[in-house]
């Protein structure tokens, strides 16, 4: 089971603490959950905006994307992740993956209701196949999975003097 989990959720420790809250009794809509993903230096931030009224159990994780392209479905879900997972109340919460080396990465975001019969899962070519392994309903997010990239930290640049700079193509600048 623990397989299955980590499949749909990036991370094992989402459905666990699911389980573990009081369930909601309302029906569960795709337009109910999105995510908003951005970078701040070497972190990775995801805004959760959760409108179901619940407390939902979320993870946003992080796999490589050599290149910057999407890689196989099986590759994310199955391959190492930085992440980062929490109970999101309703309105919008940013979860923030932390000291994320420099690269591309595909963000994955994934959030299931507390009694565990809806789960919202960011959209990604082959996805659906892997939702469909699991009892409940899911729902593809609006805001698909996205590549991004955490650039290299730039070497600081010398400050500007009062020297002329020469220009090679027309012989000193003296």
């Amino acid at each position: 089971m623990r397989s299955i989990l980590r499949t749909a959720f990036v991370t094992s420790a989402a459905v666990p603490l699911a389980v573990a809250v009081p369930g909601l009794a309302a029906a569960a809509d795709a337009s109910e959950v999105t995510y908003a993903f951005g970078v701040d230096g070497h972190s990775v931030t995801n805004t959760v905006t959760n409108n179901t009224g619940g407390i939902l159990t979320c993870a946003t994780s992080l796999a490589p994307a050599p290149g910057g392209v999407l890689p196989p479905v099986s590759e994310v879900l199955y391959g190492t992740q930085l992440g980062t997972s929490s109970d999101i109340r309703p309105g919008a919460t940013v979860h923030t993956v932390i000291d994320v080396p420099d690269g591309s990465y595909v963000a994955l975001a994934s959030c299931v209701n507390a009694d565990a019969t809806a789960m919202w899962v960011s959209d990604y070519p082959g996805i659906e196949e892997t939702l469909a392994l699991f009892p409940y309903e899911s729902f593809t997010v609006e805001q698909a999975a996205t590549v991004v990239t955490v650039p290299a930290e730039l070497p600081a640049l010398p400050s500007p003097g009062n020297e002329p700079v020469p220009n090679p193509l027309f012989g000193s600048s003296n």
